[in-house]
């Protein structure tokens, strides 16, 4: 992984290996940013999408292998109660399966880069955006 901050945007290439998740916020550690959004497109060769499933509040996850084509990753970053960080983000893949095309998308738990990956990460100027967790649904939404 390498990157650059150039303004207030950092630039961030990741390299065969990197697991996206992981490195968005090492780079947000790394910079000191709290809070994020953040997009970006690349070749991975395995990921963990999630969907919600309302009515348990469970997340039904499917791991996909092989040559994925990050169509796109979009997010952001936010500060939860602990003031630690929380990455929310979905994605679109593209893959070959049986030699049909498909593709697979939803909340992103992880994805490891296999030829590279692109990501720009916007962080929020002029203040912090913090994380709430819904009593209703058991997930987390931003707080201002």
């Amino acid at each position: 992984m390498d990157y650059r901050r150039f303004n207030d945007v950092c630039y961030i290439r990741m390299d065969r290996g990197d697991e996206i998740v992981a490195t968005i916020l090492e780079v947000c550690k790394s910079e000191n940013i709290r809070s994020a959004t953040f997009s970006g497109i690349g070749g991975c060769g395995d990921a963990e999408i999630g969907v919600l499933d309302d009515v348990t509040g469970a997340f039904e996850t499917r791991r996909f292998e092989g040559l994925l084509e990050l169509v796109s990753i979009m997010g952001n970053v936010i500060c939860d109660d602990e003031d630690g960080l929380h990455l929310h983000a979905h994605a679109l893949f593209s893959y070959h399966e049986d030699g049909e095309p498909r593709t697979a998308s939803g909340h992103l738990k992880s994805s490891t880069v296999r030829y590279t990956a692109e990501v720009e990460l916007r962080p929020v100027i002029g203040g912090v955006i913090g994380r709430r967790l819904s009593p209703e649904t058991g997930t987390g939404f931003w707080e201002f």
